[in-house]
């Protein structure tokens, strides 16, 4: 079942680029291979139908000490249009449906945001499927 809804706003709600200095830098560029991407996926209730969701992004490096490190926040603001929902389908339109939608234009500005620290020539990675994530944390 898809849910009706309006994405209102879309915005990078809080960011971190640490880059400690030079040397770190030139670490980082020659370990970035070894750096992974995490997300982590929150939301909160609004008023008059609107959730607020908040996908974080955090690439990083675990094991070198003198490191870069990277966060974003991105929140989106949805209004929900239809009117009654169980949680189960509201909990699957979040970490499923909703992300399956909005990820792509996440990752290209995270993307852009790690360009423009020092890494022009970064590419991540894979995709991310919502669904498949969805059902592994249900069963």
């Amino acid at each position: 079942m898809t849910i009706k809804h309006k994405i209102l706003l879309g915005y990078i709600k809080d960011l971190s680029v640490e880059t400690p200095d030079p040397e770190s830098l030139i670490i980082a560029r020659e370990n970035i291979s070894k750096y992974s991407l995490n997300l982590d996926l929150n939301s909160k209730v609004l008023k008059n139908k609107m959730i607020e969701v908040y996908t974080k992004l955090t690439y990083e490096d675990k094991i070198n000490k003198k490191k870069t490190y990277f966060e974003m926040t991105y929140a989106t603001v949805v209004k929900i249009e239809e009117e009654k929902l169980n949680p189960e389908e509201i909990k699957k339109f979040i970490l499923c449906d909703l992300q399956t939608q909005i990820y792509p234009q996440i990752q290209k500005t995270f993307l852009q945001i790690l360009k423009l620290s020092g890494f022009p020539d970064l590419q991540l990675q894979g995709n991310i499927d919502f669904n498949k994530l969805y059902n592994e944390r249900k069963n």
